[in-house]
């Protein structure tokens, strides 16, 4: 016949066994979730950069544009 000291032990471990299998499944969550959130801040990186790109781009076009303007109001000598 089993132990009454045997018994407790193997019952002790069984909550503990599902306590730390929870606590890997989270590591590994929160691990994606980083791993997702670092991957969110290199997109929107990229975006911001093509965002400064195009308004240097537009900023670029106006001021040509005015440039033009002026160059073509002036009479030349």
């Amino acid at each position: 016949m089993n132990s009454p000291r045997r018994l407790t032990e193997a019952f002790a471990c069984a909550p503990a066994l599902k306590l730390e299998a929870h606590e890997r499944v989270s590591k590994l969550q929160i691990e994606a979730l980083h791993e997702r959130f670092e991957r969110l801040e290199m997109l929107v990186e990229r975006l911001e950069r093509r965002l400064w790109l195009t308004l240097y781009g537009v900023a670029g076009v106006i001021l040509a544009q005015a440039f033009q303007s002026i160059m073509g109001a002036v009479p030349l000598p």
